[in-house]
């Protein structure tokens, strides 16, 4: 696992967690949904059914073994950090590109989520003779999202089932220590 994006994915959450509290004197909330739990999530939901969470590193690293045998590759170490070391909600984020929702796993059922559309995403980029590229961010425009290149672990671009469309960051690391959380800016 790269330690590198593990210290700076915690930064980056500590810092969100630390902004949304200053801004808006809470937790971060979402909708509860009995059916959706997660370990992240704290106390009772409002009268609103709002709930808090903050997140919440695992206790148990996320296994991407089974992913790794289907698409028959091992995913680049800097992939699995990001996505197996905490439990969280979407965050919203600035970026020089623009607005970006930083996507982490809720809960275990996310987690087989994320890895069936990870497999989609990965026949879409091998039909198009594509460099594979795991998807960690949303950008405000349209369908575009960040994705690190699985190869060079370099941070692009793109649109689903598209080529990349530039490089935005060399690293995931260097994207995630020039993030700022949006909760100040209105989001």
């Amino acid at each position: 696992m790269s330690m590198e994006v593990k210290a700076a994915l915690e930064r980056l959450l500590q810092r969100y967690v630390e902004d949304h509290q200053r801004v808006a004197g809470t937790l971060p909330t979402q909708q509860f949904d009995p059916a959706w739990v997660s370990e992240c999530q704290f106390g009772e939901p409002d009268s609103d059914g709002m709930i808090h969470w903050r997140p919440r590193e695992r206790a148990v690293v996320a296994d991407f073994s089974g992913l790794e045998r289907a698409l028959d590759v091992e995913l680049h170490a800097d992939i699995k950090c990001f996505y197996g070391s905490y439990w969280g909600g979407v965050m919203a984020f600035e970026a020089e590109e623009g607005g970006v929702s930083l996507i982490q796993i809720w809960n275990h059922d996310d987690f087989d989520r994320l890895v069936e559309n990870i497999l989609g995403h990965a026949m879409a980029k091998q039909r198009g003779k594509a460099p594979l590229t795991i998807f960690v961010a949303c950008t405000d425009e349209g369908e575009h999202m960040l994705s690190v290149e699985n190869d060079s672990g370099r941070v692009v671009l793109e649109e689903p089932g598209s080529p990349p469309i530039r490089e935005v960051s060399p690293s995931l690391v260097e994207l995630l220590n020039r993030l700022d959380p949006a909760v100040a800016s209105g989001r």
